[in-house]
């Protein structure tokens, strides 16, 4: 045998060897897979998860569980994710987790952007600005003319502090040059309560859970902090149609994965995601909940993130709020 021989059999023994070695390389998901829900059950956060198990089952061929690990507003659950070494554990993730809470612990944050990967928006839920029904406006207009002439202006409640609709709330007191008393209540039903009740003069909500006493007329909604208006609402005007269009504030819910997950399976994931939500059945159910389907590219999705972080630190650093 020539050296030109020898050569080409060493190099076929050696493609040999190394075939079952690349070959060995399994496909995600080889194995059950986990979404972290940062949050309690029952919450919105946990009905758009819920939601995504038997589809997203059915696509990735490999059962889909949703785990809840809430606490520390959200950061617990998140940090889960941020930090583990399964391939196989994803995160429901929100506003909050993705975006705010990086301005509210500025310097105590268990995780950074970089440690997550964005896979896909699922679904964007408007804020409403509700107004009590014994306070005299009709309009978000009105309101913000009455509080330019109360001495402390208004009080506003919010599900608690440092949530998005807190932080919407300091938004609208930024762009309307209007004072503002924060009232923080530890969820949305004793909120709603007393904005019912007229204790309170003004809220910012999520629609889905403040839907039903506005369809009532428990309460007034001036508008809804989205660019179009709500189909749910139809009647109740944008921010921006009533001349405040920098009140832009939508609270949303999607996918995210430890940045180590390979960027094949980030695709697949974020294509079986899109594909679900652009399914009428599911299109229909996260209607329901009052929310909007998104489903978008993991470069869309980072970059909007990216946004939000910029966004709401402006806020949160204006109105000089931290949590630490």
């Amino acid at each position: 045998m020539n050296i030109l021989s020898r050569r080409a059999a060493l190099g076929g023994a050696g493609s040999l060897l190394l075939a079952p070695r690349l070959s060995a390389q399994p496909a995600w998901p080889n194995r059950p897979v986990r979404i972290i829900v940062p949050f309690s059950a029952a919450g919105t956060t946990d009905i758009v998860a819920r939601l995504l198990v038997e589809p997203l089952s059915a696509r990735l061929g490999q059962s889909v569980v949703v785990e809840n690990r809430p606490g520390a507003g959200g950061n617990i659950g998140a940090e889960a994710v941020a930090k583990s070494t399964d391939n196989h554990t994803l995160l429901m993730t929100t506003i909050g987790t993705a975006a705010i809470n990086y301005g509210l612990y500025r310097t105590t944050m268990p995780y950074k952007p970089e440690d997550l990967v964005a896979v896909s928006n699922v679904a964007g839920v408007p804020n409403v600005i509700l107004a009590a029904p014994n306070l005299p406006v009709k309009t978000l207009a009105e309101a913000v003319a009455l509080a330019k002439t109360r001495s402390g202006g208004l009080t506003i409640a919010s599900s608690g502090n440092g949530t998005s609709l807190h932080l919407t709330g300091e938004l609208l007191k930024q762009v309307a040059g209007i004072e503002l008393v924060h009232v923080p209540f530890r969820g949305a039903g004793p909120m709603l309560t007393e904005v019912i009740a007229s204790r309170v003069d003004l809220a910012v909500d999520n629609l889905p859970s403040s839907l039903g006493h506005i369809r009532d007329n428990r309460v007034k909604a001036l508008a809804v902090t989205t660019p179009q208006r709500s189909p749910a609402v139809p009647d109740v005007p944008t921010t921006a149609e009533a001349g405040y269009p920098a009140l832009d504030a939508t609270a949303w819910f999607g996918i995210q994965a430890p940045a180590r997950l390979p960027k094949e399976a980030v695709a697949r994931l974020s294509q079986a995601l899109q594909a679900i939500v652009k399914e009428p059945a599911m299109q229909a159910k996260i209607a329901e909940q009052g929310a909007v389907p998104i489903g978008d590219t993991p470069e869309h999705f980072q970059a909007f993130i990216a946004s939000e972080i910029a966004k709401w630190d402006q806020v949160i650093q204006k109105a000089n709020i931290s949590l630490e």
